[in-house]
C-alpha cells in the first residue's frame, strides 16, 4: 500500500510539472508544483530532492514515451518491408513531438540553463534511434546498402563510436548515412514545431513524407 501511494504521489507530482512545461517550460519551481499539488513543498522534496531530479524524471519518461511509440509503429510493419519500417519511423517521430510538443521540446529544445543530465539517461535517449540501427543493420545484412559515404577522416571516430551505440555491425559508411539522415528528420520536426515553417510550408504532412522517402533513398533503402 505505501510503495501503490508513493508511486501515485510520483505521478501525480510528475503531471503537474508537465503541465507547468507548458506554460513555464523548463523553468520548473517545486514550489509552484507543490502550490498546485495543494502541499507544502518539503512534501515534495520526499519525491524529489531538487528541481533536477523531477527534470530527470520527466526527461527520461519523455524518452521513453518517444522510444516507445517508434518502437510500436517500427513493429507493426513487415520485418521484410525494410523502406516501411524506416518511413514508420520517421512518420512515429513526427506524431509523438506534434502531440506531445513541451515534451519534445524538453528533450530537444534549448537546452535547461543549469542543468546537466546525469548518464542513466542514455539508454532511454538512445531508444528510439536504436530502431532506426535494427532496420539498418538488417539492410545491411541483406545486402541492400552501399558503403561509400566519403566520410572525413576527423569524423571516423565520432561514427564510429555512433555505431557502437545505434547499429554495431553495419559498416562505417552505411551507419554515416544513416545518422546524417536522423539529423534530417529532426531537423525538420524541430522545424515545424518550433515555428520556423509558418508562412513557409503549409502541406507539411505531404512534404514530410516526400523528405523522408528521399532519405530511405540516400540510405538505399527500397521505398515504394
Amino acid at each position: 500500500m505505501r510503495a501503490r501511494l508513493r508511486a501515485e504521489m510520483t505521478d501525480e507530482i510528475k503531471a503537474i510539472a508537465r503541465r507547468h512545461l507548458a506554460t513555464d517550460g523548463a523553468n520548473l519551481s517545486l514550489r509552484a508544483v507543490a502550490r498546485d499539488l495543494g502541499v507544502v513543498s518539503s512534501a515534495i522534496y520526499r519525491y524529489f530532492p531538487s528541481r533536477d531530479d523531477l527534470l530527470t524524471a520527466l526527461i527520461l519518461d519523455a524518452y521513453n514515451a518517444l522510444g516507445g511509440s517508434v518502437e510500436a509503429a517500427e513493429g507493426a510493419v513487415d520485418r521484410a518491408d525494410l523502406g516501411g519500417r524506416f518511413l514508420a519511423i520517421c512518420h512515429a517521430v513526427r506524431d509523438w513531438a506534434l502531440t506531445n510538443p513541451h515534451e519534445y521540446a524538453l528533450i530537444y529544445g534549448s537546452p535547461v540553463p543549469g542543468y546537466a543530465a546525469p548518464t542513466d539517461t542514455v539508454s532511454a535517449a538512445t531508444r528510439a534511434v536504436r530502431v532506426l540501427g535494427g532496420v539498418i543493420e538488417d539492410a545491411a545484412r541483406a545486402g541492400l546498402l552501399r558503403d561509400d559515404d566519403d566520410l572525413p577522416p576527423e569524423a571516423v571516430d565520432d561514427i564510429t563510436r555512433i555505431r557502437a551505440t545505434i547499429a554495431p555491425s553495419a559498416p562505417l559508411g552505411v551507419l554515416d548515412r544513416a545518422f546524417g539522415t536522423w539529423l534530417q528528420l529532426f531537423g525538420f520536426v524541430g522545424f515545424e514545431l518550433f515555428g520556423q515553417l509558418d508562412n513557409v510550408v503549409t502541406a507539411r504532412a505531404p512534404l514530410f513524407d516526400h523528405q523522408m522517402r528521399a532519405q530511405a533513398v540516400y540510405i538505399g533503402l527500397p521505398t515504394p
